[in-house]
């Protein structure tokens, strides 16, 4: 089975799981999407993830984080960026999500960085996601 799109799979798997309460979710690893993991755990929207060897491409073992209460911790995880229509954003025009509150995960010549880590490094990309 081909995948047209890992990153809104990864994104949707991620999604599901926290609604249905679970700890850990698998996703098919990628360089991006290895990316987009470390950039939620630096911004503390997931506990850790590691990459898991199987005999195809691998896997990312992603673990969701809750709050004290079970509260989820990513209320709104969306993608921005799509296979039919790209986004770029100059560092002037990165997307705030909730003034600040919230992040974006864009793809740059620097790899994959936060908007906070692209507007300290004065460095626009492709906008791949929103978390909030």
């Amino acid at each position: 089975m081909s995948l047209s799109d890992p990153i809104a799979d990864m994104l949707t798997r991620i999604r599901n799981g926290l609604r249905s309460g679970h700890e850990v979710v698998n996703v098919r690893a990628s360089k991006i999407c290895e990316g987009i993991c470390r950039v939620l755990k630096d911004e503390g929207y997931i506990t850790d993830y590691q990459r898991v060897d199987d005999a195809k491409q691998g896997l990312l073992r992603v673990h969701l984080k809750y709050g004290p209460t079970g509260e989820d911790v990513v209320t709104d995880i969306e993608r921005i960026s799509r296979t039919g229509c790209r986004v770029y954003k100059g560092v002037e025009s990165l997307p705030r999500p909730l003034n600040g509150l919230g992040i974006s995960v864009v793809s740059t010549s620097h790899g994959v960085l936060s908007d906070r880590e692209c507007r300290e490094k004065n460095v626009g990309g492709e906008v791949l996601c929103v978390v909030c």
